[in-house]
């Protein structure tokens, strides 16, 4: 299965037309057109994960890519099949019209949770009242993170297609026994309130989190899939999916936190490196993109931390300042000029009227240069 960029990034390093290409249609050309027939004859096909989608209308245009590119090598439209990424709070809206689009090339739809999370504060950025507490307090178990899951299961089994889990984060911790033990039950319980829920599969963080988490649905899941689950009890209205109530503070444990998962992952995704351990839990971009955009709202509408201590920009340079020596430490291999580029961009970001978009645009130029991509496709950072 391969996981074409978004439909947001560009590949400047292939040009049409004196235009840098869809890093979506590249990544999933190249992937397509060197290796679907030989896919076929191994009894498998060309399968793909679509991210970061908001609107129907992007689904359809996937559609329309695979429909010709079947065609374009002689291969029957519907070989193709694509698993959709539901982790944009806009999506969640429109997932039956999105399965409708792809009807001839669906898989079905997962459960990016993370993102999802990211997507829903910064589509919401504008709303002081939809200010988070701490990361760590918002689990797949407040309100608007059930409404979401309970009708992702109900609309996908409603078509008779995969309702995927999400990633828990938990990764093995090799050194610390009675650590481990406990970060495994973490992701038993997570797998377990998936199957119970009417998950068709999930996903995991590491490979030796495999084994854990197929015993959770090979003993609860009695058969390939979940479709006899309706989930017809489910009624979730806008107002759940839009629900701000989750129980937690922001404390100064939760802002460091944030500040060195974001400078950790900033500084190693410059350097071309896209999930990092941290802490025992796998960052990604979506991880670090909440740390992102939390900080943002924090400072943007003058939270205050448990202690009554405001956060301000000027707060969140000195954590910056602090704990940047101990990133080096935290994720070995970031050179000093990409943690000072992840540094200023988190001081910037900070003080922006508006969160950015995604970190990944921000950041893909510094990747471009490095590729010896000329200044003319490189879009401003920050």
């Amino acid at each position: 299965m391969v996981r074409p960029r978004g439909w947001h990034l560009d590949e400047p390093r292939i040009t049409v037309d004196n235009t840098p290409i869809s890093g979506s249609v590249f990544d999933f050309a190249m992937y397509f057109y060197h290796n679907a027939k030989e896919l076929v004859k191994r009894g498998s096909g060309p399968y793909f994960y679509l991210p970061k989608m908001e609107h129907y209308l992007e689904a359809r245009l996937w559609n329309d890519v695979f429909s010709f590119s079947q065609s374009y090598i002689g291969m029957p439209v519907g070989t193709i099949r694509a698993t959709v990424l539901i982790e944009t709070l806009p999506a969640a809206f429109q997932m039956e019209e999105i399965l409708f689009e792809l009807r001839n090339h669906s898989a079905g739809l997962n459960c990016g949770r993370w993102d999802y999370i990211f997507s829903f504060i910064k589509k919401r950025r504008a709303d002081r009242k939809a200010i988070l507490p701490d990361r760590s307090t918002v689990t797949m178990t407040v309100g608007f993170m059930d409404a979401y899951v309970r009708l992702l299961i109900q609309t996908c089994h409603k078509r008779k297609v995969a309702a995927m889990g999400g990633m828990s984060a938990q990764i093995p911790i090799k050194d610390d026994p009675k650590a481990n033990e406990i970060a495994m039950e973490k992701v038993k319980a997570d797998k377990y309130r998936e199957v119970s829920y009417g998950h068709d599969g999930t996903w995991i963080a590491h490979p030796l989190i495999n084994k854990i988490a197929r015993k959770v649905f090979d003993d609860n899941m009695l058969g390939p899939n979940q479709y006899h689950i309706r989930r017809e009890d489910v009624k979730v209205s806008a107002n759940d999916l839009l629900n701000t109530v989750v129980p937690g503070k922001i404390t100064e444990k939760g802002v460091r936190s944030n500040v060195s998962t974001c400078l950790g992952y900033c500084g190693a995704w410059i350097g071309g490196n896209g999930c990092i351990p941290l802490d025992y839990l796998m960052e990604d971009a979506a991880t670090a993109e909440i740390t992102r955009v939390q900080l943002w709202q924090w400072v943007k509408y003058g939270s205050r931390l448990d202690t009554g201590e405001p956060i301000t920009a000027e707060y969140i340079d000195r954590l910056i300042s602090e704990l940047a020596p101990g990133v080096k430490k935290l994720v070995p291999g970031i050179k000093d000029d990409h943690l000072k580029i992840a540094m200023e961009y988190l001081k910037a970001q900070v003080r922006k009227p508006w969160a950015s978009e995604f970190l990944t645009s921000d950041l893909m130029p510094y990747l471009a240069a490095a590729d010896g991509v000329g200044p003319k496709w490189v879009k401003a950072a920050l």
